[in-house]
């Protein structure tokens, strides 16, 4: 089992027990209104996903931020626990709350808690962490225990059910993690690259080599393809080099096209950009993909990242698949 794998056995068997136990002590009679003059409204970060994915890690890891956070709250109880930490003197200024389907009856009032939270303009981001089939089949066969919605059937057949129920849920989400091929580090690493600062840039950037072969990155908001240039994995001497050796960058980058298209893509996330600033949004990941994330993309990535920074937008680059040649 990878250490990722044993993080998520942790999960499987005590998510629900390792932080605030605010399910129990918030009453569900609470009226507070936020905007009373009782104090700031604190942030809120919703966490959710599929049940193997990762949840616990980026809890734990907001909580070492500094988050107030609180695992399997009823969805009814999120405007309340805002309210509550509105109330708290500035105490409690960042929440983070753990939306599974271990909550199930309760789910189906998450929208309505969603639509109250927006009618008292509660900044409100969704995190949603998702994972392949087939590493969470994995994660609960190493760990001997049913999924939560398989009942007498198979694993596979509750992450179906899982899939169904959380579908809407995931489009609405503002950050969307795949961790099918992340360790725990890795998932930490990506939670503290968009949480860590301590001011919340107005938009965050992930741009994403990778290559085709492999899979599309699930998480992934825009999809551009550099198949339409000349592989440097045909030239002998740039074969054993990546993107990131500047012989190779150079040769990306002196094929009809190339130059162009960055030009004119980077113009593109300008205005998409702009639009997602207007609509609230504040994370997007680019995905740029070749046929074996190995040269094209990586090249074409660093200078996409380069001129997305130079805008202003806080980017983090990944390369994917680099390496797995």
């Amino acid at each position: 089992m990878t250490e990722h794998e044993h993080e998520h056995e942790h999960e499987v068997e005590h998510d629900s027990t390792d932080r605030a136990d605010g399910a129990g002590h918030v009453s569900t009679g609470t009226t507070i209104d936020p905007g009373d003059g009782a104090g700031a409204i604190p942030e809120l970060v919703i966490i959710s996903g599929m049940s193997g994915a990762g949840r616990s890690t980026a809890a734990k890891c907001l909580e070492d931020l500094g988050w107030f956070v609180v695992d399997n709250l009823p969805p009814a109880l999120i405007p309340t626990m805002v309210e509550l930490g509105a109330r708290s003197q500035g105490n409690v200024a960042r929440i983070a709350v753990v939306v599974d389907v271990r909550g199930r009856r309760f789910f189906d009032n998450l929208r309505d808690s969603l639509a109250d939270l927006e009618t008292k303009h509660v900044t409100r981001r969704i995190v949603f962490l998702e994972s392949s089939d087939d590493a969470l089949v994995r994660r609960f066969e190493s760990v001997r225990r049913p999924h939560p919605l398989q009942g007498d059937g198979r694993i596979v057949d509750g992450i179906a059910a899982e899939r169904d129920l959380l579908r809407e849920l995931r489009g609405d989400a503002d950050l969307v993690i795949d961790t099918s091929s992340l360790n725990v580090h890795e998932l930490r690493a990506k939670m503290d690259a968009q949480f860590a600062g301590d001011e919340e840039p107005e938009l965050r950037a992930t741009v994403m080599s990778f290559g085709f072969k492999y899979g599309l990155p699930v998480d992934a908001d825009l999809v551009v393809d550099c198949r339409f240039l000349p592989n440097p994995h045909w030239v002998p001497e740039l074969r054993p080099f990546t993107g990131l050796n500047a012989e190779v960058s150079e040769y990306v980058f002196d094929q009809p096209g190339a130059k162009e298209f960055l030009n004119q893509y980077t113009e593109l996330l300008q205005l998409i950009a702009a639009g997602y600033r207007r609509e609230g949004k504040r994370y997007v990941t680019i995905a740029v993909g070749c046929t074996g994330g190995k040269h094209r993309s990586v090249a074409m990535s660093e200078k996409l990242a380069a001129r997305l920074a130079t805008e202003g937008i806080e980017t983090v680059l990944v390369h994917r698949d680099m390496g797995r040649e």
